[in-house]
């Protein structure tokens, strides 16, 4: 089939103008981190039968697909054709073409919402604390908490001693259990830098009573400095929000833009057939198998606001999320709207008929397909660790040349 071709230019204005566009790159996940625009996102050739129809809702969503020369566009069209999609194209002279243009190209994964991780700390001067410093506090028994925000099997994986986890989006739900002194440091670590910067700003931007401090480079700084990590550990944060916690967190949504909306709104929403609208429960999976709103793909919030290349593609799409207690969908939303995302929380509905199973899952890729992260595992070399480091040090210059990102900070 003969594609119509989209220029670099024409991605840019896209982009600049908020229109819905899903950008693809049809390599695979290994490839696509060597280098892509900002707002690309991976969608390897080999799995579009899996992943287009969850990942893309709406067949008539512009769609552009790109690679670096190996000849994947045709045959990617057609498969997306024979799923129903209607509006594809190509973008001319794929990533070449996008370089010669003068456009910056990003490395690694979820490299957007790590660059807004980035441009938070910067913007904010998120406190964190050096591996060394936390060392001595567990030390001295000093009066901490050390809360991993990461998945609960990378916990599992390696977690530094002494931690509970409370991954992303659960924190200003599960801070006041976790830390009923308010004299209590509240350290929050990740693997490398985003989703503890993240963590730590939500607490703060929810007014959290405790101090809180962001471990410096979570587990690569911890690992970097030489201090021993834990490895099996299985304690999980329970539910008890601070005093004021629920009503801060709806506070900070408001500030960040964010829109509730009830039933009859979203119904709305679904009619605007012209519109793509995902829908993320932000719950975690236990709660979701148990009863969950139809329609609505699990996506536990924390991860939400790190993998939303992942979740979300196509780029100015709505999202709309839902929350039994609020908290952890307000949160989400507040982080989702700064990266600008138009973003809802839906309020209500649970006390309908609700569908039951666990959440639905991709897949994973072929190992030998798949980037591996310098933050996951216990056998990555040094190396490999501080480069990351160093390339997280310089996203907030490279979003300033790239300019399409139209991120804000409250």
């Amino acid at each position: 089939m003969k594609l119509p071709a989209a220029t670099p230019a024409d991605i840019r204005r896209a982009l600049l103008l908020r229109e819905e566009i899903a950008l693809l790159d049809l390599r695979h996940e290994a490839a696509f981190a060597t280098g892509h625009p900002l707002f690309a996102a991976n969608m390897a050739a080999g799995r579009i039968e899996i992943e287009a129809e969850l990942r893309l809702p709406r067949k008539d969503v512009p769609i552009v697909l790109y690679d670096d020369g190996e000849g994947l566009v045709a045959a990617s069209a057609e498969r997306l054709a024979a799923l129903g999609y209607s509006n594809i194209s190509a973008l001319d002279g794929g990533l070449k073409a996008w370089r010669a243009a003068g456009y910056q190209v990003f490395e690694d994964v979820n490299s957007y919402s790590k660059a807004f991780g980035e441009l938070v700390e910067a913007r904010r001067h998120t406190p964190s604390l050096s591996a060394d410093e936390v060392a001595k506090l567990i030390a001295d028994k000093a009066n901490i908490a050390i809360l991993d925000v990461r998945r609960f099997d990378e916990y599992a994986t390696m977690n530094i001693p002494g931690s509970v986890s409370v991954p992303g989006a659960e924190l200003v739900l599960r801070a006041g259990s976790a830390a009923p002194d308010r004299d209590t440091t509240i350290i929050v670590n990740c693997a490398g830098r985003t989703r503890s910067i993240i963590g730590t700003q939500s607490l703060i931007n929810a007014g959290v009573p405790n101090k809180v401090r962001a471990l410096r480079n979570g587990t690569i700084g911890w690992t970097l400095a030489r201090h021993a990590l834990n490895h099996g550990a299985d304690r999980r944060g329970t539910i008890g929000p601070f005093e004021g916690g629920p009503a801060n967190a709806r506070d900070v949504a408001y500030r960040a833009g964010v829109r509730h909306i009830g039933v009859g709104e979203m119904l709305a929403l679904l009619a605007h057939t012209d519109r793509t609208l995902y829908r993320f429960d932000v719950r975690d999976a236990e709660e979701y198998a148990a009863g969950h709103l139809p329609g609505f793909r699990h996506y536990p919030g924390g991860q939400l606001v790190q993998e939303t290349d992942m979740a979300a593609p196509v780029r100015g799409a709505r999202i709309l999320l839902t929350d039994d207690k609020g908290v952890r969908a307000d949160m989400t939303a507040s982080w989702l709207a700064q990266m600008g995302w138009e973003v809802y929380v839906l309020e209500g509905g649970y006390d309908g008929a609700l569908d039951v199973g666990p959440p639905r899952v991709l897949p994973k890729p072929d190992p030998a397909h798949r980037y591996r992260r310098p933050y996951e595992g216990t056998d990555v070399a040094e190396r490999a660790m501080q480069a990351y480091l160093d390339w997280e040090y310089g996203l907030v210059e490279q979003l300033r040349l790239d300019g399409t990102h139209g991120f804000y900070v409250i």
